[in-house]
């Protein structure tokens, strides 16, 4: 490996600990996964997904959802392709 360069930045901790927990899961440090995320801009010569200011649609259904409001349950994934009809 060459030379390396420091980044700083500051993050809510709950959120750290739940991505590094993930992290860990992909056998990935964070070191690693902040690479690929830069690999990947660098790659894509942009963000490596898509960023957008959401709808009215989609910021009813997210209020919806976080309430607990206009949800559908489902036991499993074969009760989720009943429910969807596939």
């Amino acid at each position: 490996m060459g030379k390396t360069s420091s980044i700083r930045a500051r993050i809510e901790p709950d959120l750290k600990s739940r991505a590094e927990y993930i992290f860990k899961q992909l056998g990935l440090t964070t070191t690693q996964a902040i690479t690929l995320f830069y690999k990947q801009v660098e790659l894509k010569n942009g963000l490596p997904f898509d960023v957008a200011i959401p709808d009215d649609v989609t910021r009813r259904t997210f209020s919806d959802t976080d309430a607990g409001r206009d949800l559908i349950i489902c036991k499993d994934a074969d009760d989720m392709f009943k429910k969807l009809g596939i």
